[in-house]
């Protein structure tokens, strides 16, 4: 019964009758990872939306005294749960990255006396910032609700894909204000503003930009702002008072009902004619391109004015992603965390074009993207390993998007590279591998494949091939990354063959063989680091010889990058057979495996009892940090397949919980929502560039995954419990599996994927050769 309601759901989305059915959205909880380092922001989005529109609880400078202040980590998002003050809502944000940036066009409304500082959380009353309670704070997808105390305030906020809307109710409207913070931002706020400009159209409009340098070297957005009743008053003020008043400029006062003004640190204000109780709502639309842009991005995303309606456009549009994946669960916790990771898989890459398709490119030119859908936002060091992979399989048709977007940043590139980081026209070469090649691989080799297949593989192979990226030049003329010419080698050379595999996946496919065989050999480079003495992958020089003083348990010196040579040694994902053969056969690598999720780590392998990458491990198994995000799954290439399956449901009750506190570590764009959302569904994408899916234990009693090809794939688990973690068979359509693994065209072909759960191993389960 439940696959026909599942199937019949999908054509009733607009049906009232069926509203509380298919409402998914109840599930979903906005504030899940705003605590510690999950990095999430609560506020008011639509999928993949150009517009994030959500509270700043803080803007610490990157940089106190010319130094590093570590502190701005916790504001990745602009929130932190456990902050007690609010300094306004800005629109643009990152979900659960490890970096910062964006926070532009922070708005704060206010009350009473006039103040153009945002004040500090320990004393708010002397500026703009207000104290709130988490008992008066509301969070669902497309909508955000706060009480600003201090000003006695309502704040509501919803979305569209590029405007951001605000509903103000003042409890006293007298010297009802709303402040514009054009020097706001979540990196180094004050420093980074390049410019900053402000119109004030008519009565009832404003326009402007912000450009600044930060992580991204040169970002300039547009934007323009309306309000639903005419401003009675408005004015700025100008913190970089050398650009203040210069020339012919001194003969105006440009600070009181002037109609333009331009700096590098402004802030604005514009008062209202409010009754008591009454509301002001406020839109504010985003462009890559012009004011031109941004207006008519408001004209055609929000004609009118009902907050309401707009909010439940946006709770719809979230409905219909949300239903690609019908599930009953265990407990309610456990659904709250499957669409909530569902939710924040979909937050990104963000659309970032006007209505029009124009966007601003890599080359800082305005360009035109015709027949596909624009993205930025591309953390690819993270999102390569399941979430592009779990958008070929739920996103097929936005993946494609998305690669087409890469290309068009690889014919930007002034020395054409895929993008590495990328976001608003900007690379910003963080982390390393070139892993836009495997996305590409991945959707080719899985047949999602709509674009121009030979320039995408001559971009992959370009570059591969750029010798000035990060010792890819001394990793093709020695097979090997030198931990003397490029830190973190080894986990460059790992990364670097992977991607080499994959693109030697891509090329079979299209049948050029000999970019295939090509890139084969290179695949096989990550032998030239493991040390058959040590067991263990280790840094090597130039000259050949290992880099003495090696500690495989230490992170810091020994040639790797979020991890160390005992986790890092298990990324071989796209050759395990022979990385078990290496390290000593199937006895020794479980061994090696077993030890992974059972050591403790000494404290000096951390830099405080409180240090930050204490967040996500089991034992040295580092959930946090996506390298490991595979090796669980690794017990499948041995005849001990069972052992993966008590330690994924492990994983997911202890890395994922509801609360504030529930990710065990930054979601890094989705990623570690697309593991979760893959494990509970019983199957892993070990090595993106394959049809393959390792097979786990399933968190989920049921499942239904509607496919956009129209067909549906079925997860059905028998005796289901939390104690009943190990997996006694598993049935494709069926028929018993003798291998643990499926394959991507049994998804999308449709049909039910089986499991037989018990309480106790079946330790003969997948053991044939």
């Amino acid at each position: 019964m439940k696959k026909v309601l599942s199937t019949f759901l999908m054509g009733v989305m607009v049906l009232p009758g069926f509203a509380q059915e298919l409402d998914f959205t109840k599930y979903v909880d906005p504030m899940i990872g705003t605590a510690k380092m999950g990095h999430t922001y609560p506020g008011a989005t639509v999928p993949f939306g150009s517009v994030q529109l959500s509270p700043d609880t803080d803007t610490i400078s990157y940089e106190v005294n010319g130094r590093y202040n570590g502190e701005v980590y916790r504001y990745c998002a602009g929130y932190q749960y456990d902050d007690p003050t609010i300094v306004g809502f800005s629109h643009t944000h990152f979900s659960g990255t490890g970096h910062s940036d964006l926070g532009d066009f922070l708005i704060m409304p206010t009350n009473g006396p006039l103040q153009l500082n945002p004040g500090t959380a320990s004393a708010p009353e002397t500026g703009y910032r207000s104290r709130f309670s988490h008992e008066k704070e509301n969070a669902s997808p497309a909508y955000y609700q706060v009480e600003l105390e201090d000003h006695g305030i309502n704040a509501e906020l919803t979305a569209t894909s590029r405007v951001g809307v605000h509903r103000y109710t003042y409890s006293e409207g007298k010297d009802a204000h709303i402040i514009l913070d054009l020097m706001s931002g979540i990196y180094n706020y004050e420093e980074k503003n390049v410019w900053t400009f402000l119109r004030v159209e008519n009565d009832t409009l404003v326009t402007g930009y912000r450009e600044t340098t930060g992580w991204a070297r040169t970002r300039k957005v547009f934007f323009a702002l309306a309000f639903d009743r005419p401003i009675k008053e408005y004015g700025n003020k100008k913190y970089d008072q050398k650009q203040a008043y210069r020339g012919f400029w001194g003969r105006f006062n440009e600070t009181k009902n002037f109609p333009e003004v331009a700096g590098r640190q402004i802030r604005a204000y514009f008062d209202f004619d409010l009754k008591d109780g009454e509301s002001l709502v406020v839109k504010l639309a985003l462009s890559p391109v012009s004011t031109a842009g941004a207006i008519k991005n408001i004209q055609e995303e929000t004609p009118g004015w009902d907050f309401d309606e707009i909010h439940q456009q946006g709770v719809d549009l979230w409905n219909k992603e949300l239903n690609k994946v019908t599930v009953e669960t265990i407990n309610e916790a456990d659904k709250v965390n499957f669409y909530t990771a569902m939710y924040h898989a979909f937050l990104g890459p963000t659309q970032y074009m006007d209505v029009d398709g124009a966007y601003r490119g890599l080359d800082m030119n305005v360009h035109q993207a015709d027949n596909f859908v624009n993205y930025t936002s591309f953390s690819l060091w993270d999102t390569y390993r399941a979430l592009h992979p779990l958008f070929n399989v739920l996103q097929p048709a936005r993946n494609r998007d998305m690669i087409q977007s890469m290309l068009a940043h690889f014919d930007q590139s002034v020395h054409p590279m895929l993008p590495i980081w990328s976001h608003y026209a900007n690379e910003n070469w963080c982390m390393i591998g070139y892993h836009s090649a495997s996305v590409i691989a991945d959707a080719v080799v899985k047949g999602n494949d709509d674009f121009d297949l030979k320039h995408a593989l001559d971009a992959a192979v370009q570059t591969a091939e750029t010798t000035y990226f990060d010792g890819i030049g001394a990793y093709m003329e020695n097979g090997y990354v030198p931990e003397d010419l490029s830190g973190a080698s080894v986990s460059k050379t790992l990364e670097y063959a992977y991607d080499d595999w994959a693109i030697a996946q891509m090329a079979k496919k299209m049948g050029e063989e000999e970019i295939a065989e090509k890139f084969s050999q290179r695949a096989e480079n990550y032998k030239n680091v493991f040390d058959m003495k040590s067991g263990f992958m280790r840094p090597k020089l130039q000259d050949g010889s290992w880099k003495q003083g090696f500690d495989p348990l230490d992170t810091h010196g020994q040639g790797f990058i979020e991890g160390n040579a005992w986790n890092y040694s298990l990324y071989v994902p796209h050759a395990p057979k022979t990385m078990i053969d290496m390290m000593g056969g199937q006895q020794r690598f479980t061994e090696h495996l077993d030890s992974l999720f059972t050591m403790d780590l000494p404290d000096k392998y951390f830099a405080n009892t409180e240090d930050i990458s204490r967040e996500g491990i089991i034992g040295n198994y580092v959930h946090g940090n996506e390298p490991s995000h595979h090796v669980v799954y690794l017990y499948n290439w041995t005849k001990q397949a069972w052992k993966s399956q008590d330690k994924i449901r492990m994983i997911l009750r202890t890395m994922y919980k509801n609360g504030e506190d529930g990710l065990g570590g930054n979601d890094d764009f989705g990623q570690m929502s697309a593991w979760y959302i893959f494990s509970a569904l019983g199957f892993y994408p070990v090595a993106p560039g394959s049809v393959d899916y390792a097979l786990g234990s399933p968190l989920v009693e049921e499942a239904t995954i509607n496919l956009e090809n129209g067909n549906t794939f079925i997860i059905e688990v028998n005796n289901q419990s939390d104690k009943n973690v190990y997996v006694d068979k598993v049935l494709l359509n069926g028929k018993v599996l003798e291998k643990p693994f499926i394959q991507h065209q049994d998804i999308m072909a449709g049909g039910t994927l089986s499991f037989y759960m018990r309480s106790k191993p079946n330790k003969k389960i997948f053991s044939k050769d």
